[in-house]
C-alpha cells in the first residue's frame, strides 16, 4: 500500500500519511456496510433522527477540534472553518432532524376517478449503501452533509474524502457518538485509484463533489453497472449589480463572495456584471475595500482569506491570471503571490477580460474576481449566460421585480437577490446546478428524498369483481368503453351522469364470463 502524505498547506509540514486502501480493505468496508444497512433498514424515521441528534451534540461539543483539523489540513482562516464547516453542519443538522420525519413519512397520491374504490401511496425508501466522494475545499462540512442525509433517508454509507485533506479519523469519531450508526459509515482513504476500486463494489448510488474532469470518469464508470449518479461539479458565478444599490454594501457582497475561502468554493463570485451608470465608482470602492483585506491561516479569528489548499489549484490560478495579463486584461488589484514561500494569492481584480481568456471562461476558484459594465437588462443576461457552467448567481437590486426577471432567465441551479451565496446557507434549498455543474441535487426535500427510492402502491379490496380491464374482450365492452371514454373526458352538463349509467354497465358486462 502506498504512503500518501498529508500536509499542512501553508508550512507544508507532513502532518501524518495514509495509505491507499488495498482491495481487501475495499471490499471489507462495502461487506460491513451492507451488514449495517440490514439493521438500519429496520428502523424508523424517527429513530434514525433520534440517532442523529448524538452526532450532531458531538459536532457541537467538538466545534473547535473541527476547526482546528480543518485549518490546519485546508491552510483555510479560523472564522471560514467555524462559520462554513462546523456552523454550516449544525444547521443542516437541526434542519434534517425537524424535517426528515416528515419529508419521508408514506404519502397518499390522488386516485383517479376511473379507479374508484382504490387506494394510491407512496413510500420513500433507503436505497441501500451508498457512495460518497467529498472535495478537499470543505472537507467537513460536505462530507457530513451528504453522510447524514443518507443516513437519515436509511442508507449506509461508505465514504471516501479527498487524500488533500482527508481529516483522518475525524468523521469516525463523530459519527461514533451514535451506536445505530457503527457499522453504517465505512471510511475509505485514498486517491482516485480507490475511488475506481469503490465503484467496482457496485454501490447503489454515487454522490460526487469535484472537478467536471473527474465527474465524468466516474458517470463514465458507473454507466458499466447502471449505478446512477449525483454530480455537483464546478461554476463561474456571475454577480448582475443594476444602478439602484447601495454600493458600499454591495461591494462588501462581492469581495466576501469572490474571496471567501480564498475563493475555493463552487459558488464563488467570479464574474462580476456592473450597470455602467456606477461602474467606476464601483470599481473604486472595490479596489478600497480589497485592499484591507488580510491574508492569513491558524490564526486567532482575525484573518479574512487563508491559503490556497491544493498546490495545483495553485498552479491554475497563476496561469490564467498570467494568460490574461499577457493578452492585454487589466489587473487592477492583486495579480501575485503575497509571498514565495506561502501559498498566499493575493486578491485579484481584472478588468477587460474576454472570452477567449480562461480567466472568464474556466473555472478559477481562487481569489480572482473579473469586472465588466453592462448598458441594458437583456444584455447582461445573455453575456452571463454564456459560459458552460449553470452553478448558482446572485443578482443586485432595488427593484425586486426586475430582480426576480433577472433570475428567472438565468441558467443556473441556484440565485441569492441582494445577498451572495446565501441559497446553499439555507438548508430547506436544494443545492445543484445545471450545464457542465452537474446534475441532482443535495439539501432541501428534494436532496433528502435524491438519497430514496419511491415505492408506488395501489390498494384494492379483495373481492370476486373482474376489473373491467381485464379479459375478456368483446365487442359490446369496446362500445361500453367508448361511451365510459365520452363520458369521463368528454364536455357538458349531463357528463357525470353519463359517466355513472356508463360505468355501472361497463362493470356489469364485465363479470360476464366468455361465453
Amino acid at each position: 500500500m502506498n504512503a500518501i502524505a498529508v500536509k499542512n498547506s501553508v508550512t507544508l509540514e507532513t502532518l501524518y500519511e495514509i495509505n491507499e486502501s488495498s482491495d481487501e480493505q475495499v471490499k471489507e468496508a462495502f461487506q460491513t456496510a451492507r451488514q449495517g444497512f440490514q439493521d438500519l433498514k429496520k428502523t424508523t424515521v424517527k429513530e434514525r433522527v433520534e440517532a442523529l441528534k448524538k452526532v450532531r451534540d458531538a459536532i457541537y461539543e467538538n466545534r473547535e477540534l473541527i476547526v482546528d483539523k480543518v485549518v490546519l489540513e485546508t491552510g483555510k482562516s479560523r472564522t471560514d472553518a467555524l462559520v462554513s464547516e462546523a456552523m454550516g453542519v449544525l444547521d443542516y443538522a437541526d434542519w434534517l432532524i425537524a424535517n426528515a420525519p416528515k419529508i419521508l413519512a408514506d404519502e397518499k397520491a390522488h386516485t383517479p376517478l376511473a379507479l374508484m374504490g382504490k387506494k394510491s401511496k407512496i413510500y420513500h425508501e433507503a436505497l441501500g449503501v451508498v457512495l460518497i466522494i467529498a472535495p478537499w475545499n470543505y472537507p467537513f462540512n460536505i462530507a457530513m452533509v451528504s453522510i447524514l442525509t443518507a443516513l437519515a433517508a436509511g442508507n449506509s454509507v461508505v465514504f471516501k474524502p479527498s487524500e488533500i485533506t482527508p481529516l483522518s479519523g475525524l468523521i469516525e469519531e463523530m459519527m461514533s457518538a451514535s451506536p445505530l450508526f457503527r457499522q453504517c459509515v465505512n471510511v475509505v482513504y485514498g486517491t482516485g485509484l480507490t475511488a475506481q476500486k469503490l465503484i467496482d463494489q457496485r454501490p447503489a448510488k454515487i454522490f460526487f463533489t469535484g472537478s467536471a474532469r473527474t465527474g465524468k470518469k466516474i458517470l463514465s464508470q458507473a454507466a458499466n453497472y447502471l449505478i446512477p449518479v449525483e454530480l455537483e461539479l464546478g461554476g463561474k458565478d456571475q454577480m448582475i449589480v443594476f444602478e439602484d444599490v447601495n454600493i458600499e454594501r454591495t461591494v462588501a457582497g462581492c469581495l466576501w463572495g469572490a474571496m471567501t475561502n480564498a475563493g475555493q468554493s463552487c459558488t464563488s463570485v467570479e464574474r462580476v456584471y456592473v450597470h455602467k451608470s456606477i461602474y467606476q465608482p464601483f470599481v473604486e470602492k472595490l479596489k478600497e475595500e480589497c485592499a484591507k483585506l488580510v491574508l492569513n491561516s491558524g490564526d486567532d479569528g482575525d484573518a479574512d482569506i487563508g491559503g490556497i489548499t491544493a498546490d495545483f489549484q495553485l498552479d491554475i490560478i497563476r496561469k490564467q491570471v498570467d494568460e490574461a495579463k499577457s493578452a492585454g486584461a487589466n489587473v487592477i488589484a492583486g495579480g501575485e503571490m503575497l509571498s514565495d514561500d506561502m501559498p498566499f494569492y493575493l486578491p485579484t481584480i481584472i478588468e477587460d477580460a474576454t472570452t477567449d481568456m480562461t480567466v472568464l471562461s474556466q473555472e478559477t476558484f481562487g481569489p480572482v474576481l473579473t469586472i465588466s459594465a453592462f448598458t441594458s437588462e437583456q444584455a447582461v443576461i445573455d453575456e452571463s449566460n454564456n459560459t458552460d457552467f449553470g452553478l448558482s448567481a446572485s443578482v443586485w437590486s432595488k427593484d425586486l421585480k426586475r430582480a426576480d426577471r433577472v433570475a428567472r432567465a438565468l441558467e443556473v441551479g441556484a440565485v441569492s437577490i441582494n445577498n451572495v451565496m446565501l441559497t446553499e446557507g439555507n438548508p430547506a434549498l436544494p443545492f445543484g446546478g445545471t450545464k457542465q455543474s452537474g446534475f441532482g441535487r443535495v439539501k432541501g426535500a428534494e436532496g433528502l428524498r435524491g438519497m430514496t427510492q419511491s415505492k408506488a402502491l395501489l390498494v384494492d379490496t379483495q373481492s370476486a369483481k373482474i376489473e373491467a380491464n381485464w379479459y375478456p374482450y368483446t365487442r359490446k365492452k369496446y362500445q361500453l368503453f367508448s361511451q365510459f371514454i365520452e363520458a369521463l373526458f368528454g364536455k357538458g352538463l349531463q357528463k357525470w351522469v353519463k359517466f355513472a349509467i356508463s360505468g355501472l354497465k361497463l362493470e356489469s358486462e364485465s363479470q360476464k364470463p366468455r361465453g
